[in-house]
């Protein structure tokens, strides 16, 4: 390639890899200034606007403004000499003359052509696409138009069950719709990136959080006089909807090539070499309007990986674009969704290894060579977590552990599983986006001293794309740190640059009370889902104030916004406190009559107490007011707080009992009640060794013995179940409750979020031993800080649900509709169950 002349490359598309083009192009010319490469870029863009993020579009209907999602401003254009036109596509291309022409006739010749004219929405062709209230998916203009007409529309549905579609379909909950459908040709969900079995625990998940889901539907006719107001379906059957979303797929915009005499694809495509040439080698295609190796590639990764190439060749470098691997993670409508390797392959061509939790909406495949040896690929529905560790062992070929389930289950000793990511090959690609490798981030932590995630982004552009890698790369961190012999700080997110630990100490000192207050004296932006419950547990856990006062219920769980759980079919529960299952025969009376008034459903819990579901959301603080009356308080069923302090009958009546369990039952869940912490906490106490309440199950067990009582602490009953461990034996009554009030302040300042108390002590070095000698010897010296702190805790306590009965503000905000009150919601419907009548699935 001659350097010695100015080149002119004219880019056509300004997306997400159109703009990445560019900048690839201006840093590679950085790099390498002494080539003297001499430049010349147009970009000709077809939206009114400069490139923004496609990847993250739905996040406009959860408050992001269009300037928001751009990638970067006009003035960049301007400041690197690219000559930028926007809302003037390209028309023709003159491929002997070396020439573009644009909508408004601006003629610019070029060296080398870039294609990068993306994808357009596929809209099936049925009767009546063209009336008023049908949208497609695809750009700014798209949500600012449905954002106007869904002003007047009610219920609404979506063409596509695949990535974008449900992606639109959150879009309409997000709208307001009091309807929101998803109908799907396909007999299932997704069916490109997941199987039959986590299609249907996903479509249970999205009917649970409100979407109505239509299978092997075929639509015949959008029905309506110039507006929708239906679809008439080829099996006869007609759903009614005045609004529709066609988001059925893509169609790569070739058109321009194929009129410049370029090979395509009869179903769509620019058909390109390895090098990404087109069938003239001085014009290139690349992203979702390139066919590469017979494919489209409809990630935004490979799309940037073809972007890398291409600049690589116009800087006289040698790359290939290589088959991409089309492993992906997203959150659809608060479900994780992910799938990486091939996650279809079936037995006898591999061994096959799933795990399904209905409960708790979670499944997970992962397919494994015949010799046990590898991972092939696999499935994750509701809980991703292990995703990009998944993903890293698939694609490097990394040799499993002797138990090939650990990877989706956790080791038996609460470790990670595998050699986690300091095993992987320093080849290993960790940010596909951008192609950064594991030994580019660790040379940058080792050599240049960037030990955050901001400051790698800042270095090496990794998290900047889908931000999928940053799990990774924060674990990445902490392992060259750990290897260094640095100490290694855990920060929330990138809004706030501290531990948990270490906020939860300057909110203390600084006396901070909210989440905006908090946010502007330690932190930056605007705050995201990760560090407002994390905040918002802070604060309940520091001052136990009502967490819908002061602002404080939008930062919070959904469940503590309502201070009930949500539930199927869009009700809610009802938990009254019954302190170590000790109730009295009116008090049952009561519930009974609650119950039956407000036809709930109801349940004796795991517990020790009495759940009543189905209640409407407007019923419920009348259904709270009646049971204060009666003497009940909020059981904190819905809250990261203490739940139950179970107990069997102790020496009240058995004549195994050798202390009275019910008394100091009643006495521990009436001192700890309503005590928020980092995960809920559950206690119990049995009156002799048989250990009918299951004491070592709980975060914290009491044990009676003749002498007194035995205290265990950090069993958990959770996902990976342990026993508690004995942390002091044949104490009396007041030296348990201030060992529990020490242990359990310890466990509130220093554990991480959303953890439960034993993989808190499974990761605190020295372990128990180490624990023991915090709360019972008092090495530290801080035992009389935390008796004084749970104690002022525990004095300024009140019944949450006894405040928002009694303050008309909080009162109000417990209304399905803000402009009829006392109207219930609709779509909540009932079916008799043994008797009792329960809440209907979502059809």
């Amino acid at each position: 390639m001659n350097t010695n002349k100015t080149k002119h490359i004219v880019v056509v598309g300004n997306g997400m890899v159109g703009y990445k083009f560019c900048e690839k192009l201006l840093g590679r010319i950085e790099s390498q200034a002494e080539s003297h490469f001499e430049y010349n870029v147009t970009v000709f863009g077809e939206e009114p606007r400069a490139a923004y993020d496609r990847v993250h579009l739905s996040s406009y209907f959860d408050g992001k403004s269009a300037d928001d999602l751009l990638l970067a401003p006009v003035s960049w254009y301007e400041e690197n000499a690219i000559s930028l036109y926007l809302s003037d596509p390209v028309v023709a291309i003159d491929r002997e003359a070396r020439t573009v022409r644009s909508h408004h006739g601006h003629v610019v010749n070029y060296d080398y052509l870039v294609l990068a004219t993306g994808s357009g929405a596929f809209v099936p062709p049925i009767s009546g696409v063209e009336k008023e209230g049908v949208f497609v998916y695809r750009t700014i203009e798209d949500l600012e138009m449905m954002d106007s007409y869904a002003k007047r529309a009610r219920k609404g549905a979506v063409i596509g069950g695949g990535l974008l579609g449900l992606e639109a379909a959150k879009a309409l909950l997000d709208l307001g719709m009091s309807e929101a459908h998803v109908v799907e040709f396909a007999p299932r969900l997704m069916p490109r990136q997941i199987d039959a079995a986590g299609s249907d625990l996903l479509q249970n998940q999205l009917e649970e959080l409100g979407l109505h889901v239509h299978l092997s539907k075929s639509t015949r006719e959008i029905t309506g006089e110039g507006c929708i107001n239906g679809l008439q379906f080829e099996d006869g059957e007609k759903l009614d909807v005045d609004m529709l979303v066609i988001s059925a797929g893509i169609r790569p915009r070739d058109e321009l090539a194929r009129h410049a005499g370029l090979e395509t694809h009869p179903r769509g495509g620019i058909v390109v070499n390895e090098r990404l040439q087109t069938t003239d080698p001085t014009i290139y295609a690349i992203g979702e309007c390139a066919l590469a190796h017979h494919m489209i590639y409809g990630l935004v990764a490979p799309g940037y990986e073809m972007a890398d190439v291409v600049v690589t060749q116009l800087m006289g470098g040698e790359k290939e674009f290589k088959p991409y691997d089309m492993s992906t993670k997203l959150k659809l409508i608060g479900v994780d969704v992910a799938s990486f390797g091939d996650p279809f392959i079936e037995e006898p061509a591999c061994r096959t290894i799933r795990y399904e939790n209905k409960a708790k909406g979670v499944y997970k495949r992962i397919n494994i060579s015949e010799d046990g040896k590898h991972l092939l690929g696999g499935i994750l529905i509701g809980d991703a977590e292990q995703y990009n560790m998944l993903l890293q062992t698939c694609k490097n070929k990394t040799v499993l552990p002797p138990d090939a389930e650990d990877l989706i289950l956790g080791s038996r000793g609460g470790e990670e599983a595998g050699a986690g990511v300091m095993g992987l090959p320093d080849e290993a690609l960790i940010c596909s986006c951008e192609a950064i490798t594991k030994q580019m981030l660790c040379h940058e932590v080792e050599v240049n001293g960037q030990t955050t995630v901001d400051a790698l982004k800042k270095s090496t552009k990794a998290c900047t794309g889908c931000g999928g890698c940053t799990p990774l790369v924060k674990d990445l961190i902490q392992g060259v740190m750990k290897a260094q012999g640095l100490y290694v700080r855990n920060i929330i997110c990138e809004h706030f640059d501290y531990s948990r630990q270490e906020l939860l100490d300057l909110v203390k000192m600084n006396d901070l009370r909210t989440y905006n207050t908090v946010l502007d004296q330690f932190g930056t932006g605007d705050g995201c889902e990760t560090c407002k419950p994390v905040v918002a547990s802070l604060l309940a856990s520091l001052w136990n104030e009502n967490v819908l006062e002061k602002g404080r219920a939008p930062v919070q769980d959904s469940n503590d916004r309502f201070l009930a759980n949500i539930q199927k079919g869009g009700t809610y529960s009802v938990v009254p406190r019954i302190p170590g299952g000790e109730i009295t025969p009116e008090k049952l009376i009561v519930i009974g009559a609650v119950a039956q008034k407000y036809g709930l459903y109801t349940k004796i819990t795991g517990g020790q107490r009495i759940d009543m579901f189905g209640a409407h959301l407007g019923d419920l603080p009348d259904i709270w007011e009646e049971l204060i009356v009666a003497g009940f308080e909020s059981g904190h069923a819905y809250g990261k707080a203490l739940r139950t302090v179970k107990s069997c009958v102790g020496t009240t009546w058995c004549r195994y009992g050798v202390q009275d369990a019910v008394s100091f039952a009643v006495r521990v869940e009436n001192r700890y009640k309503g005590l928020r912490s980092p995960h809920k906490l559950k206690s119990a106490v049995s009156g002799c060794t048989r250990e009918c309440a299951e004491a070592q199950s709980k975060d914290f067990g009491i044990i009676a013995t003749e002498k007194g009582w035995n205290l265990y602490v950090c069993g958990n009953g959770g996902t990976k179940p342990q026993h508690a461990q004995l942390l002091v034996t044949d104490v009396d009554d007041e030296t348990c409750i201030k060992l529990i009030d020490r242990f359990l302040m310890f466990y509130i300042k220093t554990a991480e979020p959303l953890m439960r108390t034993a993989p808190w002590l499974n990761k605190m070095e020295g372990g128990i031993a180490y624990l023991k000698a915090v709360v019972v010897d008092d090495v530290l010296g801080i035992a009389e800080e935390l008796e004084h702190e749970m104690q002022a805790l525990i004095n300024v306590y009140e019944c949450e649900w006894k405040k928002v009965v009694e303050t008309p503000e909080l009162r109000k905000q417990f209304t399905h509709f803000v402009n009829a009150p006392a109207k219930k919601d609709p779509t909540v419907a009932f079916e008799e169950l043994r008797g009792q009548k329960r809440a209907k699935e979502w059809a």
